[in-house]
């Protein structure tokens, strides 16, 4: 299978601030990758940098052939990157057909299709994106995102916030994105156990490195990885001493 993205030793974060030291990965065609890691270890940077939005200082980042890390995020979109911000970003002033359409590219996801995806959405066609639940908006920037037709989807924290039922549906959605439709994407989420069923391996960050690396199956079977680089570890104070 050949590589669809690959960094190369990427160095990048925020203003003058490095959050990724040095990372380097590969995501094949058809992959789906989750990432994982506490707060603050670097999760959406990485998301954020091969999107284009972040300060690169060194290193490579390539679509298939392409070299992206000379591209501005909307030329990245163009070339086949999907993107779902925790924002969400969608167009809150238009209509949520106006928002599939509106930057749409053609090709196999078109409106027709993300109905069928997302029937909730051909219900609420007319209304504003103002108006619709956090559910609501959140599948719409999924579909709006499957409408440029990507090479792959990059979603961060795409459960973040949504009641549980709503979080059952969008995880039924993805893996209908992920398994048979065969997308390859990249998933950064706080909930592990939650997302390694629909991805086929994982990746773990902490302090914008990567400390471990395996297929999902092995995560799940073995708490004891999940456990130690993922767990908020509690601070033990020493007892008081009575005088």
């Amino acid at each position: 299978m050949n590589s669809l993205l690959s960094l190369r030793n990427v160095r990048a974060g925020y203003g003058r601030a490095v959050v990724l030291p040095d990372l380097s990965l590969e995501l094949k065609e058809g992959e789906a990758l989750a990432v994982l890691g506490r707060n603050g270890a670097g999760k959406t940077t990485m998301i954020d940098t091969i999107v284009g939005v972040t300060s690169q200082f060194g290193g490579t980042i390539c679509l298939g052939k392409r070299r992206l890390s000379d591209l501005g995020p909307e030329q990245r979109a163009r070339a086949g990157l999907g993107w779902v911000p925790q924002e969400r970003n969608i167009f809150r002033s238009l209509t949520v057909e106006e928002n599939l359409t509106a930057i749409a590219i053609p090709g196999a996801w078109n409106l027709k299709r993300a109905y069928e995806l997302f029937p909730r959405l051909q219900e609420r066609r007319l209304n504003l994106g103002n108006q619709l639940s956090g559910g609501e908006q959140q599948m719409l920037a999924i579909a709006r995102a499957l409408m440029l037709n990507p090479k792959i989807l990059l979603l961060d924290e795409p459960t973040e916030g949504l009641a549980p039922i709503v979080v059952d549906d969008i995880l039924k959605i993805l893996l209908k994105i992920f398994k048979s439709e065969g997308m390859a994407g990249i998933i950064v989420e706080q909930h592990a156990r939650r997302i390694l069923r629909l991805v086929d391996r994982a990746i773990i960050l902490d302090r914008g490195t990567i400390v471990h690396a395996a297929t999902a199956r092995e995560l799940l079977e073995d708490d004891s990885i999940l456990e130690d680089h993922l767990t908020v570890k509690k601070k033990v104070h020493a007892p008081r001493q009575t005088l």
